[in-house]
């Protein structure tokens, strides 16, 4: 039997934003597309309100999907197009840096206790689950106590809790450092599980010398360095500036003007050795470090290859663990909880990087008195055969003063222009040897 043709055929209504020639209206397309992707654009980012659309690859997927049986040529770059479009209609003022909550994957948490399931837009959301019944983390706890010592693992939960925050109000790196084999990086894999693509993984080095590197940390709550290198940092002011950021910052991107950006990252380190610098001998930049050892391993230890996935499992109840650390650093004003053995950490970094320290403590060179002087050069050449008689290569005559003068309050010296006679020393110090005899000195 033949086809009636005059039988009527149904016809798939033309999308909306189609018009009679065919062509693509913009605007439309892009009021339709953001009903079903409510987003926000803000300085060219897209947003959601599970935070940061880190690939707009998805995006564009999708739209090359809906106008691929409209469109025949130029696809891509109409594509692209569109997306621009949908940008422009989403253009939105700068989103609040929350700091009296932490969106979560299904809700918000709220610092003074109580919880909500409605989401708003954000700059972070977590991707973990708030659930106060929650199993106590058995298993992560039981590794804590292997990888460190009972009074240092309270700082550790504080800055966990402070990762969840995005606030830079206790001015700290968390630096962690062992011999190797303790297990450190699941340290760093454990962030990951509780923040998401919220945390990069990169080189402290990188942000000191890459200038576009700030870029990549915009945004974010954490960058975690999980294989630390020995080398010293050749500068430290980016790195130092970040730790206590609290306000916009210059960032610069490839090809793209530098803008005032919103950093508030902090940042955890992991390595054999701790963090030094090759020139800044400053208080400032060790007193920015939480130096945290970790115990000799267990010779007897059997490494489980599914350790991770284990604490992976128990990351709801690992998040109210890092949120008691952050309630009681918060309570204690953005105070850590330093341990006696933490202390002693920093101490034996700023020894171990600035062999001034040392010969300031040292003995039978100067004596630290009250009512007593000395010249400069007089100081710098007992300092240099202390250097020559202890195998240590003595730094310039430069940043030897600039030591002394920057740590007067410390020593209990002061500087003047007017020491015996005209010249240039300190007033409370005198040197106990003469640097001329004995040894020949070779600086």
């Amino acid at each position: 039997m033949q086809d009636n043709p005059n039988t009527f055929q149904e016809t798939i209504p033309s999308p909306v934003w189609l018009d009679y020639k065919g062509r693509i209206n913009e605007a439309t397309f892009a009021s339709v597309f953001l009903k079903t992707h409510p987003m926000k654009c803000i300085q060219g980012r897209l947003f959601t309100v599970d935070g940061l659309v880190e690939d707009e690859t998805a995006l564009l997927s999708e739209i090359f999907e809906m106008i691929s049986g409209h469109v025949t040529t130029h696809l891509a770059k109409k594509t692209n197009q569109l997306l621009e479009a949908v940008k422009l209609l989403c253009h939105s003022p700068q989103l609040p840096v929350d700091t009296d909550r932490i969106h979560m994957a299904n809700g918000t948490y709220y610092l003074d206790g109580h919880f909500e399931s409605a989401k708003d837009f954000c700059l972070n959301r977590l991707p973990v689950a708030y659930h106060p019944e929650a199993a106590k983390p058995v298993r992560w706890l039981s590794f804590l106590d292997q990888l460190l010592m009972p009074e240092d693992i309270p700082a550790l939960q504080e800055y966990f809790g402070y990762a969840l925050l995005p606030v830079t109000k206790a001015q700290k790196m968390l630096l962690l450092v062992g011999k190797g084999g303790e297990g450190k990086s699941r340290i760093g894999l454990v962030f990951r599980s509780l923040l998401g693509q919220n945390m990069n993984t990169g080189s402290l080095q990188k942000v000191e010398t890459d200038r576009f590197a700030r870029a990549d940390l915009e945004y974010k709550l954490l960058m975690v360095d999980d294989d630390m290198k020995m080398d010293a940092l050749t500068q430290t002011h980016h790195l130092k500036t970040m730790v206590t950021l609290e306000d916009r910052i210059d960032i610069e991107r490839k090809g793209v003007q530098s803008t005032q950006g919103v950093l508030y990252v902090r940042f955890a380190a992991f390595g054999n050795g701790g963090l030094h610098a090759l020139y800044d001998r400053s208080n400032g930049f060790y007193r920015r470090q939480l130096l945290i050892t970790t115990r000799e391993p267990d010779p007897g230890r059997v490494d489980d290859p599914y350790l991770i996935e284990k604490l992976r499992n128990e990351k709801e109840g690992i998040l109210l663990w890092a949120l008691e650390g952050l309630h009681r650093l918060i309570d204690h004003q953005y105070r850590f909880t330093i341990s006696a053995r933490m202390e002693q950490n920093l101490l034996d970094a700023v020894e171990e990087s600035n062999n001034l320290v040392q010969f300031m403590e040292s003995s039978g060179y100067i004596k630290l008195e009250k009512g007593t002087c000395a010249k400069s050069i007089q100081l710098y050449k007992v300092y240099a055969r202390w250097c020559y008689d202890n195998l240590e290569k003595p730094l310039s005559q430069k940043t030897f003063i600039q030591f002394l003068r920057q740590n007067e309050g410390v020593y209990g010296i002061t500087y003047s222009k007017h020491v015996l006679g005209d010249q240039r020393g300190f007033h409370g110090i005198f040197v106990q040897v003469d640097p001329e005899k004995e040894t020949q000195l070779h600086f």
